[in-house]
C-alpha cells in the first residue's frame, strides 16, 4: 500500500509551453514594436529638443563661454560665482516668494471656484469655464498692456478706484513683486479650474449619496470622498503651477525687466539677462542648471507629499 501511495503522489511533469502561448508572446512583441514606431516621432523630438539641450547646457556651464566662442574650461567656477552673486540671491528669494505665494493660492482658489461651478447647470458651467480659461489663451503681450493701463500711475484705474493718484505700483520695490504675483495668479487659474471641474465630474455620486444618507456633512464628504478622488489632478496642478511660477519670465520682461533695483528679479529672468544682455553664456547655463535642480527638488517633494500614483 505504501508503494501505491508513493506512486500516487509522484510529482507532475512540467508542462511544455503551448503553441498558443508562443503566439501570444509574438503578438505582444509585435504590438510593442508597433507602439514604439508610433512613438518614434515624439521620442525623436523629445531627445533632440529636450534631452540633448540639457546635456549641452551642463557642458557649457563648465566653460567661460560667450558669443565669441569658448574661451577656457573653468570647471565649477561658474557655480561658485553664482552662489556668491547677490543678484542671484535676490532672484532666488523673489522666485521662492512667488512660488510659495502663487502655487497654494492658485490651487486653493481654483478648487473653490471649480466646486462652485460644478453645482451649476451645464450651460452656466460651460460659460464660466470659458471666462476663466480666456486669460490662458490670451497672449502675454495683450495681458501686459491691460495690466500696465490698470497700474499706470496717472491714468490707471487702480489708482482712480482707491484714490492713490500718482502712485507707481511697478516702480516701488514694496509693491512691484506683489503686482507680478497678482498678474501671475490671474493668468494661472484658468487651466486648474477646468481640470478640477472635470475631476469633480468623475467622482462617483452613489458614494456621495450614501455618505449623505449616513449623515455626513459637506465638509466630511469633501475631505473623505472628493479630496482623495481628485488628488491626482491636484498633484498635476501643483507641479505645473510650480514649474510655471519658477519659469516666470514674460511678465517680468514686459512689465518691470527685473526692477526696480532687482525687486522683481527672478532666476529665469537672470538667465535671460546674463545670456542676452551681458553675453555671459557659460554663467547663464550654470544658472539654468541650478534652476532645473531646484524645480526637480520641489516637484519630488510634491510627489512625496501627495502620495498618489
Amino acid at each position: 500500500m505504501e508503494q501505491n501511495a508513493s506512486a500516487a503522489v509522484k510529482p507532475k511533469k512540467a508542462r511544455k509551453p503551448s503553441h498558443t502561448s508562443g503566439m501570444s508572446s509574438a503578438l505582444v512583441r509585435r504590438e510593442t514594436i508597433s507602439a514604439y514606431f508610433f512613438l518614434l516621432p515624439s521620442l525623436i523630438f523629445f531627445v533632440a529638443f529636450v534631452v540633448v539641450p540639457m546635456f549641452i547646457c551642463v557642458f557649457y556651464s563648465l566653460f567661460d563661454y560667450s558669443l565669441g566662442g569658448i574661451n577656457a574650461f573653468v570647471g565649477l567656477d561658474n557655480y561658485v560665482r553664482l552662489f556668491q552673486d547677490p543678484v542671484f540671491h535676490k532672484g532666488l528669494i523673489n522666485t521662492i516668494i512667488i512660488v510659495v505665494v502663487a502655487v497654494p493660492a492658485v490651487t486653493a482658489f481654483s478648487l473653490w471656484v471649480a466646486s462652485a461651478i460644478y453645482q451649476m447647470n451645464a450651460f452656466t458651467r460651460s460659460f464660466f469655464r470659458c471666462v476663466f480659461y480666456l486669460p490662458v489663451v490670451t497672449g502675454s503681450v495683450a495681458i501686459t498692456v491691460v495690466w500696465k493701463w490698470i497700474l499706470d500711475p496717472y491714468n490707471g484705474i487702480l489708482n482712480k478706484l482707491i484714490g492713490t493718484d500718482g502712485y507707481n505700483w511697478l516702480g516701488e520695490g514694496k509693491t512691484a513683486l506683489m503686482c507680478i504675483i497678482l498678474i501671475l495668479f490671474t493668468t494661472s487659474i484658468g487651466q486648474p479650474i477646468v481640470l478640477y471641474v472635470a475631476a469633480l465630474g468623475n467622482v462617483d455620486n452613489s458614494i456621495i449619496e450614501a455618505a449623505q444618507v449616513d449623515g455626513a456633512t459637506k465638509l466630511q464628504v469633501f475631505w473623505k470622498i472628493k479630496w482623495p478622488a481628485i488628488m491626482p489632478t491636484t498633484l498635476y496642478v501643483l507641479v505645473i503651477t510650480t514649474i510655471n511660477s519658477f519659469q516666470c519670465f514674460a511678465l517680468i520682461q514686459l512689465m518691470t525687466r527685473g526692477g526696480p533695483m532687482n525687486a522683481t528679479m527672478t532666476i529665469m529672468y537672470q538667465v535671460y539677462d546674463s545670456a542676452y544682455r551681458l553675453f555671459d553664456l557659460g554663467y547663464a547655463n550654470a544658472i539654468g542648471v541650478v534652476l532645473a535642480i531646484i524645480i526637480a527638488i520641489f516637484s519630488a517633494i510634491q510627489f512625496k507629499v501627495a502620495k498618489t500614483d
